[in-house]
């Protein structure tokens, strides 16, 4: 088994050169660049060495070890780096425990001595083995997800049901998988379930089984997601979608913990814990005579909002990094980096589709880039956006009149006439909204 390194290190273009570096030489590698962030990684995670800069944006490497030791009784090495001027200060680290230290700007083969000795001076893993291997995905230290991460490690230890709330792309699985991870279910399977894939005739035998013969092509006994997910987790993605005779059934199953299979006259008890995920509005659904108030609430003991890209815009330049360095391994490329102009331009975007949007565009410009850099010529043709304004700003548009129109048009109707709703779609405010619904005779 791979030996899995945490780097920790603020500095986007060195951590990115350290975490190549090291998975060319056959290590897992996990990039961190806050105290707060790496924190969630050690919980969430085994980590065998972990390698930090001394100092952090929210914290030091020293910070960083003790909190280390305290949690796992210092069963994890740490190496800390540093500039020249801090060579002292590295000194004082290993008094308090610290495995070595390395001078920047960082010799590889002197980096390859110290991670081999401190690898070797740990016989025994860490006592704190939280989850099994699972797919990466960079998280950003922005304030709005230190924020989800510090609510996260606050409800996963509890049995809540926790409804997920976010735009499509945002990440709203990854959380999930975090939550189960750090819960007392980590033991148990994760199974997720698409509930807009089910019709109100296919959900009951899918999430509940069935007997064989129960119905015509019930060729043989089937267990449910329930059954299967016996201690584990359910994670009920896009839960709006869920036909609303199935949801009664399920507003059962999980106030009794008990399902029924079709076919079947017995209960079968069944332990697991619901998280549950949608990007609609389920209040709005409720009124609309969609979505029962009585399951909102069950889901809804505990809310989290995954923010959209928009809104942590100072992980972008960390989030872009880490796409141009996955696109590089998947298409067999050398991408560096990207160059101003053309970073300028991707955060003026909207990403309606956030990370997913912004991995794909990344992926693209990565493939048609000649150069070491991604410049203007390699960004896709971007749809206009609207642009953003206040009520200073009102007549202050990116947009022709004619696109203006079509495009509030289409966020009432994707908001359901919801004006409120509408204006946060075209990151406007509401009364900017009625002005221009006014001008373009669009009914109010």
């Amino acid at each position: 088994m791979k030996a899995k390194i945490l780097v920790v290190e603020d500095d986007a273009a060195f951590g990115i050169m350290i975490q190549t570096w090291l998975k060319k030489n056959g290590y897992d590698v996990v990039l961190a660049s806050r105290y707060e962030q790496a924190k969630i990684e050690i919980s969430s995670q085994s980590i065998s060495l972990i390698l930090t800069d001394l100092r952090l944006p929210d914290g030091d490497g020293i910070l960083l070890m003790t909190w280390v030791r305290e949690k796992l009784r210092n069963k994890v090495p740490i190496i800390v780096m540093t500039g020249y001027a801090e060579v002292q200060t590295a000194v004082s680290a290993m008094k308090l425990g610290a495995f070595d230290y390395l001078k920047k700007p960082i010799n590889p083969s002197v980096l390859e001595e110290k991670i081999a000795a401190a690898l070797a001076s740990s016989d025994e893993e860490t006592e704190e083995t939280f989850i099994p291997e699972k797919k990466h995905w960079v998280k950003g230290s922005s304030p709005a997800m230190l924020k989800l991460y510090k609510h996260v490690e606050l409800v996963a230890p509890t049995k809540f049901s926790v409804l997920i709330l976010g735009e499509s792309g945002t990440g709203k699985e990854y959380i999930a998988r975090m939550i189960h991870d750090l819960s007392q279910n980590r033991e148990g399977p994760f199974i997720p379930v698409d509930c807009g894939s089910l019709s109100k005739e296919l959900a009951p035998s899918e999430l509940f089984g069935h007997l064989k013969g129960s119905f015509t092509s019930a060729i043989s006994d089937k267990k449910g997601v329930f059954e299967q997910a016996k201690g584990g987790t359910v994670f009920l993605d896009e839960v709006g979608n869920l036909p609303y005779e199935v949801q009664m059934q399920l507003l059962r199953a999980l106030q009794e913990q008990k399902v029924r299979p079709v076919g079947s006259a017995t209960d079968i008890h069944v332990d697991v814990r619901i998280l549950a995920a949608t990007n609609e509005n389920l209040e709005r659904a409720i009124e609309e005579g969609r979505f029962r108030q009585d399951l909102y609430h069950r889901i809804n003991e505990f809310a989290l909002e995954v923010p959209s890209l928009r809104d942590r815009l100072e992980d972008f330049d960390e989030l872009t990094a880490f796409f141009i360095h996955q696109a590089n391994e998947e298409l067999g490329k050398n991408v560096k980096g990207i160059s101003s102009e053309a970073g300028e331009r991707l955060k003026a975007q909207r990403w309606s589709g956030n990370l997913r949007e912004l991995r794909n565009v990344v992926r693209r410009c990565v493939l048609f880039a000649e150069g070491e850099n991604i410049e203007l010529d390699d960004l896709p043709v971007f749809t206009p956006m609207l642009k953003k304004a206040t009520t200073d700003d009102a007549d202050d548009w990116a947009l022709r009149p004619e696109n203006e129109k079509v495009q509030i048009e289409a966020a009432l109707r994707k908001a359901r006439g919801n004006k409120t709703v509408a204006a946060k779609l075209l990151q406007i405010d509401r009364k900017t909204l009625y002005n221009k619904m006014h001008l373009y005779g669009i009914e109010l």
